[in-house]
C-alpha cells in the first residue's frame, strides 16, 4: 500500500444552489433564492479525499481552526454568484509536529511522498516548507505563496501558467524547470517545455480540479517512477473531475 503525508491548510467547502428569479427592491442586487446545500472538507482535506478515492493510504497534517468557503450557485446557469469566506486564517502548524513528520515519518508510519497543499492562510511559513522539503524524499509542493529559493530543495511544484508568469525570472534560473508542472486549464499543462494537451470535456465545475490534479500526480508518480507518466494520470483524473458539481474527487476505478 501507497502511504502518503498531506500537510497544509484545510476547510470546509460549502454550496449553496438555488436560483435568481427578481432583483431586489432595496437595492440594485438579485435575490437569490436556495433550494439545497452541500458541504465536504476542501483544500488540502481534498487533497487527501483524492488520495483516499484513489486507493492511497494518506494521512492528513492541517489546522484546527473552522475555515468555511460558502459559493452560491444559480442552479439553472450552474453559475457562481457569490463566494463568502468566514475564518480565512488559521495559526502555524506546531513545531514540535513539523519536526516529528521529518525524515519522511510520521506517527509511527513511514510514507513515500510528502504532498505539501499550502493555500497560504497561516498554517505553514516559508520557512516550514523548506525545512520540511530539506528533511524529506519526494516532496510535492502545490502554494499559493511567491516562489523564492526556500522551494528549491522540494522535488516537483504544481503552479499555475499565471503564478509561474509572476515568478518567471526566479524560475527561469537553473534547476527550477526540472521541477515545475505548470498547469493551463483547459489547455492542460506544460513540462520542461512540452505541453500535455487535455481532451475538451463538457465543465460543470473547476472548483478543486487543481487538489484532484495534485493527488493523482503523485499517485502516478509513485506507480510509475516516471513523472510524464503522472502527468497523463492526473489529466484523466482531472479531466474528470470538472465534470461533476462542487468539490469532488474521483475513484481509481472511474479512472
Amino acid at each position: 500500500m501507497i502511504n502518503i503525508l498531506v500537510v497544509g491548510d484545510s476547510c470546509i467547502d460549502e454550496f449553496v444552489y438555488g436560483g435568481i428569479f427578481r432583483m431586489s427592491p432595496e437595492a440594485p442586487v438579485p435575490v437569490f433564492q436556495p433550494v439545497k446545500k452541500t458541504s465536504n472538507g476542501g483544500m488540502s482535506k481534498n487533497v487527501y479525499n483524492n488520495l483516499k478515492a484513489l486507493g492511497v493510504d494518506a494521512f492528513l497534517v492541517t489546522n484546527r481552526e473552522e475555515i468555511i468557503k460558502t459559493r452560491y450557485v444559480d442552479a439553472g446557469y450552474n453559475q457562481m454568484v457569490l463566494r463568502v469566506d468566514t475564518n480565512d486564517v488559521c495559526s502555524q502548524i506546531d513545531e514540535a509536529l513539523r519536526m516529528n513528520i521529518c525524515n519522511n515519518h510520521y506517527m509511527g508510519y513511514n510514507f513515500d511522498a510528502m504532498l505539501i497543499s499550502d493555500y497560504n492562510k497561516g498554517f505553514l511559513t516559508k520557512n516550514d516548507i523548506e525545512l520540511l522539503c530539506k528533511s524529506n524524499n519526494s516532496v510535492f509542493v502545490d502554494t499559493k505563496k511567491d516562489l523564492g529559493d526556500w522551494i528549491f530543495e522540494a522535488d516537483f511544484i504544481k503552479i499555475n501558467e499565471l503564478e509561474y508568469k509572476k515568478n518567471h525570472e526566479l524560475l527561469s534560473d537553473k534547476g527550477f524547470e526540472e521541477k515545475l508542472i505548470v498547469t493551463l486549464g483547459s489547455k492542460g499543462c506544460r513540462y520542461k517545455g512540452k505541453e500535455f494537451p487535455v481532451k475538451e470535456v463538457p465543465v460543470k465545475d473547476v472548483s478543486g480540479a487543481g487538489d484532484t490534479f495534485i493527488a493523482g500526480l503523485v499517485r502516478g508518480y509513485l506507480d510509475t517512477n516516471s513523472i510524464e507518466k503522472a502527468i497523463d494520470f492526473a489529466q484523466k483524473c482531472t479531466t474528470l473531475v470538472v465534470q461533476k458539481h462542487g468539490v469532488s474527487t474521483v475513484t481509481i476505478k472511474e479512472v
